[in-house]
């Protein structure tokens, strides 16, 4: 390997651990101030928002975001999106304490960091390619789609536990593929891979959440 191809390689090294640093911290940053977010709405008893405007407000921020990630205004749009998912939150958090099942909220907090966790820490450790994933998390949108339209007019209690189950392997697979192709320079933008990193943990908290309330009938 001649000098040039050193000089080249180092180069894409540290570019790729600085997005690396860069989405850890912000998505540390994001989760903290969704966190507050969650708290203060609990606290005041915030009302749910209707499904309309969830769609509205979650896509819409996020479009905003994604639009806007070359740029300082993406930061502001992260951090909007973040704490409305986080408000979001409130009236299930809010309902699980009101009915004493605030062990249930912590051992979901708890399955949440573990199942990051140890998907980051498999992404960044192992050698294999996990491009694979990318059917799978495909099919797996579908298939969550269909079954979630399928419950809104079906309300079994059995299919919401599927659709939670399925939530959980959709978003680690997610983290998963995000987090690999953040160190090989397949994702550059650190605002970008927060975004969907920090949907991926949110999906599998209100996931847990859901198969907790229904196993322990809260």
């Amino acid at each position: 390997m001649n000098q040039y191809s050193q000089t080249q390689t180092v180069e894409r090294v540290s570019e790729t651990n600085k997005v690396l640093r860069n989405t850890y911290f912000l998505l540390g940053l994001t989760l903290a101030f969704s966190s507050i977010v969650t708290a203060v709405s609990v606290a005041l008893m915030a009302p749910p928002v209707h499904w309309v405007v969830f769609l509205v407000g979650a896509y819409g921020l996020m479009f905003l975001t994604e639009k806007n990630r070359n740029s300082s205004l993406g930061l502001v749009f992260v951090f909007l999106f973040t704490g409305f998912m986080g408000y979001t939150l409130a009236p299930m958090i809010g309902m699980f304490l009101s009915a004493g099942a605030g062990e249930t909220v912590l051992t979901a907090l708890g399955g949440t960091a573990l199942a990051f966790f140890a998907t980051s820490a498999y992404a960044l450790t192992t050698k294999r390619d996990l491009s694979f994933l990318n059917g799978m998390i495909v099919t797996g949108f579908v298939v969550l789609i269909v079954a979630m339209i399928a419950n809104i007019f079906l309300a079994m209690p059995a299919l919401s536990l599927a659709i939670s189950s399925l939530f959980i392997l959709f978003s680690s697979a997610v983290i998963m593929l995000t987090t690999q192709n953040i160190i090989r320079g397949g994702e550059t933008n650190y605002i970008s891979a927060t975004v969907t990193l920090y949907v991926s943990i949110y999906n599998i908290f209100v996931s847990l959440l859901s198969i907790l309330g229904i196993g322990g009938d809260d």
